[in-house]
């Protein structure tokens, strides 16, 4: 195996790490939208709660008009009646008395219907106020939480890439190049462990002497699957077995191509 292999190999390990902080870090603003949304949803209860009572309150004053000119009208209609002279004016002035007190009534039932719709509208705003009262400081502490959890991911992510550089540090640039190039066309891999014979990137059975090539330590070559094109390696010992003639290698020399 080449010397490098063990540099890459943990080069892919920190890799994958710096993967993961860098998404967990990226998934912060989503959370905060969707905390932020919960927030807003309670603001928008608070806000109807508001109107509904505004509304109930305006029919209530509409109301009070309306019974208030009714009893002005039947002042009115009283201090008229003891001007009147003959008893169809008299009696006239009853009806519209008796009319305008039945007025009186009806607005003065319906003020009491609109008084419970009062009460109920300012407890949907009582329970509204208390709902984004509790989300207000459930965002708040979630952010607080969210901010912590960031600046530790942060911590670990400089602490990944300044490991990087050192594990990099003494691969070949042709061979950074070509790890660089397999990672970025298969997700972020490029190395594949050789196990029971086989590629585990892509399960391609790897022949028996390139899996003893693979563990010589005076081995110099680098081989890539040719099924998957992932740089090959093994960890575990592997008894050498001599392939039958004829047989197609599973796994060729990297090219830098």
């Amino acid at each position: 195996m080449h010397p490098a292999i063990p540099h890459l190999i943990e080069l892919q390990r920190v890799d994958h790490q710096i993967a993961v902080f860098r998404s967990e870090l990226e998934s912060f603003p989503k959370r905060i939208r969707e905390a932020d949304t919960k927030l807003t949803g309670a603001r928008g209860e608070v806000a109807s709660a508001k109107e509904a009572l505004a509304q109930v309150a305006s029919e209530r004053r509409k109301f009070e008009f309306e019974a208030q000119e009714w009893k002005d009208r039947v002042r009115k209609y009283r201090d008229q009646s003891s001007a009147v002279k003959t008893n169809d004016a008299y009696r006239a002035l009853q009806h519209e008395i008796a009319n305008a007190e039945a007025e009186i009534a009806k607005a003065e039932d319906r003020q009491l219907e609109v008084m419970m719709k009062a009460e109920d509208a300012e407890r949907r705003l009582k329970l509204a106020d208390s709902r984004l009262k509790e989300a207000d400081q459930s965002l708040a502490a979630e952010k607080k939480t969210m901010e912590a959890q960031a600046a530790e991911i942060k911590k670990k992510l400089e602490a990944a890439a300044a490991e990087r550089e050192k594990i990099i540090a003494p691969v070949p640039e042709d061979l950074r190049d070509l790890y660089t190039r397999i990672a970025k066309r298969r997700g972020g891999t490029a190395m594949a462990q050789v196990r029971d014979e086989q590629c585990r990137g892509c399960g391609l059975r790897v022949l028996p002497h390139i899996v003893q090539e693979l563990r010589s330590e005076t081995s110099e070559e680098v081989y890539r699957c040719e099924s998957c094109g992932l740089i090959l390696y093994t960890l575990e010992p592997v008894p050498y077995a001599k392939p039958a003639d004829g047989s197609a290698n599973a796994a060729s020399p990297a090219s830098t191509n």
